[in-house]
């Protein structure tokens, strides 16, 4: 969500401050702000426009201790007034999170005299930090005692400038790292807002406190106890996150998806056969008697969750369930010791995400498993295996790459457990391993339908509604491509299995509801044209996305898109690749800002 660069160093950080803002926008924001330790006071500047106006705002600016943020709004509409930093006294303070008692906080520092200028919760912090200066002077232990009266999340930095050069940054529940160099040290939300300084990164834990100098960086515990982090060097580049030659980063990164699955998938490709330790030295343990498993997720994740079910249950023979996060740790269910959990995340940072497979393990339900993009991410320290997607880093807020990565390493999941269950044969296993080796390729020659996807977008520029259909494993996908849409182009839409139609949605069919269809050749094709008839005697309009040899003939109302070829089982990741090219195509011709659509961040970290 929210955004947090920090920075002290022996040259002026400000435009490391404000470059590191750039980097973060794709997380989503509605504000932003820096605050710097000047000459003889805080100096501050925040604006609810974009980083750039920001860094007109602060040209001239000049200091060698800063933090600077992107606020996404939760307490409080975005303005000035409830932009970060905020300021109490002498100290300026940026916060990720939400605080959950953070009226009692205000109730009790208004009694103390404390003046509130903004609605948000995080000026309770910067008035907590502040008047636990007045007995406790040294910075990093006011900091200490006032973290240990917070309830909820966070991820904070604080400057005090009756400290100069000093910085002071805590975790709990919000994703915090460090940049260590010899030149300086920093904080921020993520590695690649620090690529530009650094690439040795330090990961905080949960009830970690770090003091930053330019030349010195401590970590202690809440009750002050010294504890040592290692030093990781990030694998990421910094242009891996530059924009290069596309328009924006989500068309960037739709194109990178070939690339994405050939890293996701080398240490399948480069093997006769799949075996469990791909996901751990005590995988084949884990999951030999694994049964059922359970998947939480949101958004984007969950979609890929409920086509690895099909999955599943079809080739492994294993019962799957999928949870929406969110959701899953307010139900009472039934637990079972055997669950495999299956936590998927692009950040591996998703609060709801998080809180669901740790409400998984309170209740005894200790086999779990991290499909992540990040390795160093919460939900893959927190997994006893992992599976690492490799799909590089992902900018836009509408995810396509983190997807399909996502599916490919559950399709991988899906042979493992089938080989455990006995269920895979050799000749099975060396086929699928084939069709994991030519996925890359089969998706770069669906990419070359972009031209003619052009043309149906145009189509939806006026459109307000939308209906995507689709059948057993294509119904997720038809789901994800709803998403899409949504997300990048604002025109609702809604998904369905296409068996459906006839129970409600209809009645919403005419000729300015565009029906949207996937169509593989599969053994449901011949059930999906009954259901195409439906829209068609109704007058809608049919954008189908067949395969190449299926028989749905072009008619008037009816434009058919026809896919390089059938790929069975793995046929969902490659028929989400035009769904997206006709999301994002479409949200250009409607001028909406593709990459950071509002109201939405990247990387959701609070409930």
């Amino acid at each position: 969500m929210c955004g947090i660069v920090a920075a002290a160093a022996g040259k002026n950080i400000v435009p490391v401050l404000v470059e590191g803002l750039k980097k973060l926008e794709y997380r989503g924001y509605d504000s932003a702000g820096l605050a710097v330790i000047g000459h003889s006071e805080i100096e501050r500047v925040r604006s609810t426009g974009r980083v750039a106006e920001l860094e007109a705002a602060s040209a001239g600016t000049s200091a060698i201790t800063g933090i600077a943020h992107t606020r996404w709004a939760t307490h409080g509409i975005p303005s000035e007034r409830n932009a970060h930093p905020h300021v109490s006294g002498s100290i300026a303070v940026v916060h990720n999170g939400i605080i959950e008692n953070y009226e009692t906080l205000r109730g009790e520092l208004t009694a103390q005299g404390y003046v509130f200028t903004s609605d948000t919760d995080t000026e309770s912090i910067a008035h907590l930090i502040q008047s636990t200066l007045k007995t406790e002077p040294d910075l990093l232990k006011a900091v200490q005692i006032a973290c240990r009266h917070l309830v909820g999340a966070y991820a904070i930095a604080v400057i005090d400038q009756n400290q100069p050069g000093k910085i002071i940054v805590s975790r709990e529940g919000s994703p915090l790292l460090l940049g260590v160099s010899d030149t300086g040290n920093y904080a921020a939300s993520d590695a690649s807002a620090l690529l530009q300084v650094t690439r040795n990164m330090v990961y905080l834990e949960n009830g970690d406190i770090a003091e930053l100098t330019a030349t010195s960086v401590k970590i202690t515990r809440l009750d002050g106890t010294p504890v040592e982090r290692p030093v990781h060097v990030s694998q990421l580049s910094a242009a891996a996150v530059e924009l290069g030659n596309y328009q924006h980063y989500m068309q960037k990164e739709i194109f990178e998806q070939p690339e994405a699955l050939a890293n996701t998938l080398e240490i399948v490709g480069g093997s006769k056969s799949i075996q469990p330790g791909i996901f751990g030295a005590e995988a084949a343990t884990l999951m030999a008697d694994a049964d059922p498993l359970l998947i939480p997720a949101c958004g984007t994740s969950s979609h890929s969750g409920y086509t690895a079910r099909y999955w599943l249950e079809a080739l492994a023979g294993v019962p799957c369930n999928v949870e929406i996060a969110s959701e899953y740790r307010y139900r009472t269910s039934v637990p079972n010791p055997r669950q495999l959990i299956v936590a998927i995340s692009q950040s591996g940072e998703t609060a709801d995400t998080l809180a669901a497979l740790r409400h998984a393990k309170s209740l005894g339900q200790t086999k779990t498993l991290a499909i992540c993009n990040v390795p160093e991410s919460a939900i893959v320290r927190e997994c006893a295996l992992r599976f690492i997607t490799r799909a590089g880093p992902e900018i836009g807020v509408a995810s396509a790459k983190a997807f399909t990565t996502q599916l490919a390493a559950l399709f991988v999941l899906t042979l493992v457990m089938a080989k455990l269950k006995q269920r895979l044969t050799p000749e099975q296993e060396a086929s699928y391993i084939e069709q994991l080796r030519h996925l890359p390729v089969a998706v770069n020659k669906v990419l070359e339908l972009e031209s003619e996807i052009k043309v149906w977008a145009q189509r939806f520029a006026d459109k307000h509604h939308a209906l995507f259909l689709g059948r057993g494993m294509h119904y997720p996908i038809a789901m994800e491509g709803a998403l899409k849409l949504k997300e990048i182009s604002y025109i609702h839409a809604e998904a369905y299995p296409a068996g459906e139609l006839k129970h409600g949605p209809l009645a919403l069919v005419d000729s300015d509801m565009p029906v949207i269809s996937i169509a593989p050749n599969d053994q449901l094709i011949d059930k999906l044209k009954s259901n195409l008839k439906e829209v068609q005697a109704r007058g809608g309009e049919l954008y189908v996305f067949a395969d190449k040899d299926s028989e749905i003939v072009e008619s008037e109302g009816v434009y058919i898109l026809r896919l390089p070829e059938h790929y069975g089982e793995l046929s969902p990741i490659l028929h989400v690749i035009p769904l997206q090219l006709l999301s994002y195509h479409a949200a250009l011709v409607k001028g909406t800002d593709v990459d950071k659509p509002r109201n939405l961040a990247k990387s959701v970290t609070v409930e």
